[in-house]
C-alpha cells in the first residue's frame, strides 16, 4: 500500500485512503505545485495472482476514460506503471455512492430519483453515440456518485466494452453485477448492446425509488414499484417496467426513447390518462351519434371511416387559421384520431415555428399532444414510430431543427439533440440531410461543456474546435439542404455565435481576419437567396439577420481598433 504522506509521480502527495476494493485501493492525493486534489487508484502486484488480467483492464478503462468527455463522467489525468503497483490518477470526486443513501435512508425521494435518472440517460446516451458505442454494463448504485450539489457522477469502467456492429459474437464472459444486470450479460441472447445499458439503468432506479434490491429474497423478481409504495407515480412504475423487459425487443430502443418519457412521466400517470380517455369517449360518443343520425342504416363501416378521414383533414384545417389556445385542442384530436398520419404532426410543427419561436409553453403542448395514448400502451408520437418510419424519420429531423433555432428555453440544444439523433441514423434521409443531422447534434453536444475547464485546468470542448464546427456547417451544401427558411436560420445562428463569443475565439486564435471573411460569406449567400416577400417567416429572419450581421461587423471593428490601440501604446 501506498503511504500517506509520501509523493508518487515525483508530484501527486498521498493524504489518506478513501476507499477499498478487492482489487484495489484509492488514495486522496495533492498535487502542492497545482494546489490540486485528485483520487488515486492502486492495484498492486504482490498476492494478486491475476494481477496481468487486471492491469490489462484497466489500461483499457483508462482508455476508454480518456476518450470521453462528458460533465456527468471522471476525466482520467495520469497513469503511472510502476514495477510492483498500477496507478491511475483522475479526478476526486467529492461525495458518496448512491449505495450508502440506501443503506442509510433507504427509499429516495421520488422526484430525486428521476432528475438523477435523467442525468443518467444522457450520460449513457452520450456513450452509445460514440464511434465505436461504448456499453458500460455495470449500472448500479454502488457505481453512481452524489455530490455536494444534489448532481451525479458515473465511476467505474471496469466492464464497459465498446460494441462491435460487424459481428454477432456473444460478449467473451460474464459480466457486471448480478441483481442490475441484464439477462443477455450472462450468455445466450448475443452481445450486449445499449438496450443491456437501459435495463440496468431501470434495475438500478428499482431499488433507489422503491429501497429493495432487484432480487431480493425470497422471490428474487421486480415487482412493479408500486406495490412497495402506492403513492409512487404510476408513469415511473411504466417506465421502470419497460426498462427491466427481459427481451430486449420490448425495452427502450434507446437514450432519447427513454429521456423522453422520464420527462414527461407525469403525462404516463393513469389516474391523467383517465380523465383524459373519458373526454374522449364523450367525443366518440357525440360523433358516433351524429353518424348514425346522419347516415341512418347506410353501410355504417364506410360511412364511420368517411367521418374520420373528414374529421381530421376538418380539425387539421380548422387549427391553421384559430387562435393558439384552440388550435393546440384542434392539433391533438387531429393526431388522436390518425396517429400513423404525420399531416397533423408537421402543421402542428408549422404553425408554432410560424413566428421563429417555440415557447416553453408550446413545448410542453407538443410533447403533451406526442404523448397522448388514447387507452393504449402506444403514444401518438411512438405509433407513428412503429407505422410510419420514414414519416417519423422525416419529422425528428424537422423536430431537431425547430428546436435548435427557435426554441426559446436554456435546453434548446438538448431538446434538438435527441432527435438529430434520430435523423442521423435514418434509411429514409437523403445523404445531405443526414450529414446536417449529424454536425448539428455534434454542435449540440457542446451545450453546458463549451469552454468549462475540469480540475487539471483543461477545457472540456473548446471555442476553436466550436468554431471549426459551426463554419464547417454554413461553408458546406448541408445549410440548403432543406430550404430558404432552414439556411437563413443556419446563418443567423451562426452571426448569433460571432456576437456571443468573439472574445472567446479571439483568445483562442481566431483571428478578426477569419471572422471577417466568414461574416463576408454570410451576407454574400443571403443576398443570393431569393426571398418570397409574402412568406413572412423568411422576411423576419432576413431582417434579424442583417441586424446580427451590423452588430458583428462593428464588434470585429471594436476589437481591431482595441489591438491598434495596444500596438500604439507598445511602440510608444
Amino acid at each position: 500500500m501506498l503511504e500517506i504522506g509520501s509523493v508518487v509521480g515525483g508530484k501527486y502527495k498521498i493524504l489518506n485512503k478513501v476507499g477499498q476494493g478487492g482489487m484495489s485501493v484509492v488514495y486522496l492525493a495533492m498535487n502542492e505545485r497545482a494546489n490540486k486534489q485528485w483520487a488515486i487508484k492502486e492495484i498492486r502486484k504482490d498476492g494478486n495472482r491475476d494481477y496481468d488480467v487486471v492491469k490489462q483492464g484497466l489500461i483499457a478503462e483508462t482508455d476508454i476514460l480518456k476518450r470521453l468527455n462528458h460533465p456527468n463522467l471522471p476525466s482520467i489525468i495520469d497513469v503511472i506503471d510502476q514495477d510492483d503497483t498500477f496507478l491511475i490518477v483522475m479526478d476526486y470526486i467529492e461525495g458518496n455512492p448512491l449505495s450508502d443513501a440506501l443503506k442509510n435512508y433507504g427509499a429516495q425521494n421520488q422526484e430525486d430519483v428521476i432528475e438523477w435518472a435523467k442525468e443518467l440517460c444522457d450520460v449513457l446516451g452520450y456513450l452509445h453515440s460514440r464511434k465505436p458505442p461504448i456499453i458500460y454494463r455495470d449500472m448500479k448504485p454502488s457505481n453512481i456518485m452524489l455530490k455536494p450539489d444534489g448532481r451525479v457522477t458515473l465511476i467505474d469502467f471496469g466492464t464497459a466494452r465498446t460494441y462491435k456492429e460487424e459481428t454477432r459474437e456473444e460478449d467473451t464472459k460474464p459480466l457486471g453485477t448480478r441483481e442490475y444486470a441484464a439477462p443477455e450479460q450472462f450468455g445466450g441472447q448475443g452481445q450486449t448492446d445499449a438496450r443491456t445499458d437501459i435495463y440496468c439503468l431501470g434495475a438500478t432506479l428499482y431499488h433507489l425509488v422503491t429501497g429493495h434490491s432487484p432480487l431480493e429474497p425470497p422471490n428474487y423478481q421486480m415487482f412493479p414499484i408500486r406495490r412497495w409504495n402506492p403513492a409512487l407515480s404510476s408513469g415511473l412504475e411504466k417506465i421502470i417496467l419497460k426498462c427491466t423487459q427481459k427481451n430486449r425487443e420490448d425495452r427502450y430502443q434507446s437514450c432519447a426513447e427513454l429521456m423522453y418519457d422520464l420527462e414527461n412521466y407525469v403525462y404516463l400517470e393513469t389516474e391523467y390518462k383517465k380523465a383524459e380517455n373519458r373526454k374522449w369517449k364523450a367525443f366518440l360518443a357525440s360523433g358516433a351519434l351524429t353518424v348514425v343520425f346522419a347516415m341512418g342504416a347506410i353501410g355504417f363501416r364506410s360511412a364511420a371511416n368517411a367521418q374520420t378521414k373528414n374529421s381530421y383533414e376538418a380539425y387539421v384545417a380548422a387549427a391553421s387559421g384559430s387562435d393558439e389556445g384552440q388550435a393546440m385542442e384542434y392539433f391533438k384530436q387531429a393526431i388522436n384520431l390518425k396517429p400513423s398520419d404525420p399531416t397533423a404532426y408537421q402543421e402542428l410543427l408549422a404553425y408554432v415555428t410560424r413566428d421563429n419561436v417555440i415557447t416553453k409553453m408550446e413545448d410542453e403542448e407538443i410533447r403533451a399532444i406526442f404523448n397522448e395514448t388514447n387507452g393504449t400502451s402506444t403514444s401518438n408520437i411512438e405509433y407513428l414510430r412503429l407505422n410510419s418510419k420514414q414519416e417519423y424519420e422525416d419529422l425528428a429531423y424537422e423536430l431537431g431543427n425547430a428546436y435548435f433555432y427557435t426554441y426559446d428555453g436554456s435546453d434548446q440544444k438538448a431538446k434538438s439533440q435527441r432527435w438529430f439523433e434520430v435523423a442521423k441514423e435514418s434509411d429514409s434521409l437523403d445523404e445531405k440531410k443526414r450529414a446536417r443531422a449529424e454536425c448539428l447534434e455534434k454542435i449540440a453536444s457542446y451545450a453546458g461543456t463549451l469552454g468549462v475547464k475540469n480540475q487539471a485546468g483543461d477545457a472540456s470542448t473548446t471555442y476553436a474546435d466550436y468554431w471549426n464546427d459551426i463554419t464547417s456547417l454554413i461553408g458546406s451544401d448541408m445549410v440548403t439542404a432543406d430550404n430558404n427558411v432552414t439556411a437563413l436560420r443556419s446563418y443567423k445562428d451562426f452571426v448569433y455565435n460571432v456576437c456571443t463569443y468573439i472574445e472567446k475565439f479571439s483568445e483562442e486564435g481566431i483571428s478578426q481576419q477569419d471572422i471577417t471573411e466568414q461574416l463576408d460569406f454570410v451576407e454574400k449567400s443571403v443576398r443570393e437567396i431569393k426571398i418570397d416577400s409574402s412568406n413572412s417567416v423568411e422576411s423576419d429572419l432576413k431582417k434579424d439577420l442583417n441586424e446580427y450581421l451590423s452588430q458583428a461587423r462593428q464588434m470585429v471593428d471594436s476589437m481591431n481598433l482595441e489591438e491598434d490601440l495596444q500596438e500604439g501604446e507598445e511602440a510608444q
